[in-house]
């Protein structure tokens, strides 16, 4: 199935950089999703990013020619002039902020077939700090899709996870109202359900992450990995829900539960970072740090570096024997190779995958049951359960990728044909 005509053109806005795997994996399974649909099609990269050398970084080691990397414009250091600038935009002129955040995506609208908002949580308060109305995610992403609006341009929010919002219930009005004007493709039943609970039925449609169909790419240097190993990730964003943002306790805990793992099963024990490249939220910085401390059996642990893009990331999980993560997108590269998967959350999102993939949420671990005992208990019946839980997996993943690829078809009913 291919569009006749020859490349269109795609705005892929609002995801994060390749140093976080999870959202190179969002990008690389949409460009791999619509290529399904359409023939040769194009892709301008809109993202966020923490500095000027991220984004050089990103746009020079681009290994795809058909994705053209732009960045986002936003303050990097708080309390600088356009910190205190955006942020009282969003108070007293939110619409003028469209034309600043977004600027380098205003040329490629008039030709853009449509708008992508991916990012995967962009559209919920799962990282909000302080008042609501300042909140750099939601705020932020409805002028994204207030600029696509104004210019008769199809946005929709992509594969992505959306709400709740109930925590502020004048904020979730506004949200509600605002979501009216896009198309929702959401990624797991849960944001269906909750927007239908408040009225958004028509312009939502049950999808799949796109990166359960990203492709593992296979490393160019040899890496042995022994049968029955085990993958671990853990975060240093998860101090934050764990340990009430205490990182040091956290990294004490993190230690206690590789401890307790290795002691335990006796396994090979790899521990793969899923977002790299430092800032205060580098998974392999934080396993370095958890490293120094007291852990027996060193030689049973492996620390895998931060060099691997997520399509070798992925393939490194996809030959563990079971796999536990923080990072969501760690969880989906291990499900969507039917690992068999335990996953750490803090939100509705990984819930709802788990729901989704393996019909309950036993092999989801809120953050309040993260005690070496517990994931050490969980690691195990997964381990004992193997055989049954990837037969399980095997028969629901392509299902699961079929949902996926489903945007790419819902997609050729939203995008008008060229004129050309």
């Amino acid at each position: 199935m291919t569009d006749k005509d020859h490349g269109p053109l795609f705005i892929l806005a609002g995801n994060g950089s390749y140093f976080n795997r999870g959202c190179e994996g969002i990008l690389r399974g949409t460009v791999e999703i619509l290529r399904h649909y359409f023939d040769a099609p194009k892709f301008v990269a809109v993202t966020s990013y923490k500095s000027d050398e991220q984004f050089r970084r990103q746009r020079d080691q681009e290994s795809d020619p058909a994705v053209v990397h732009e960045k986002m414009h936003k303050s990097y250091k708080t309390f600088d002039p356009l910190w205190f600038a955006i942020n009282g935009l969003r108070i007293v002129c939110p619409h003028v902020l469209r034309h600043i955040v977004y600027k380098d995506l205003k040329p490629y609208l008039p030709e853009a077939r449509a708008v992508l908002a991916l990012g995967g949580d962009n559209y919920s308060l799962d990282y909000t700090k302080g008042p609501l109305w300042l909140t750099k995610g939601p705020v932020v992403c409805t002028e994204l899709d207030e600029l696509a609006v104004s210019h008769h341009k199809p946005l929709i929010i992509w594969g992505s996870s959306v709400g709740p919002f109930s925590k502020s219930p004048s904020f979730e009005r506004y949200m509600i109202e605002h979501l009216r004007k896009v198309h929702i493709f959401a990624r797991e039943t849960a944001t269906v359900e909750y927007l239908a609970g408040r009225g958004l039925t028509d312009n939502v449609h049950r999808v799949a992450d796109p990166a359960f169909v990203m492709s593992p790419q296979e490393p160019p240097e040899r890496i042995e990995i022994p049968e029955g190993s085990i993958g671990l990730n853990l975060s240093p964003l998860m101090a934050r829900f764990a340990t009430g943002g205490d990182l040091e306790r956290w990294k004490d805990l993190s230690a206690q539960i590789i401890n307790r793992l290795t002691e335990t099963t006796d396994r090979p024990l790899y521990l793969i970072p899923h977002v790299v490249g430092g800032l205060g939220n580098d998974d392999h910085r934080f396993l370095e740090a958890v490293l120094t401390r007291p852990i027996d059996k060193r030689d049973r642990i492996a620390l895998i570096g931060p060099t691997f893009n997520a399509p070798q990331t992925k393939w490194i999980v996809s030959r563990m024997a079971v796999f536990a993560g923080a990072r969501m997108h760690s969880t989906i590269a291990a499900l969507s190779s039917c690992v068999p998967t335990l996953s750490f959350s803090y939100s509705m999102k990984s819930k709802g995958v788990n729901q989704d993939v393996y019909g309950h949420t036993d092999y989801c671990l809120m953050t309040d049951q993260l005690t070496p005992d517990v994931v050490v208990q969980r690691i195990a019946a997964l381990l004992q359960d193997h055989s049954a839980v990837r037969a399980q997996l095997q028969r629901q993943i392509p299902v699961v990728k079929q949902l996926a690829l489903k945007s790419g078809e819902l997609l050729k009913t939203l995008v008008p044909p060229t004129t050309a």
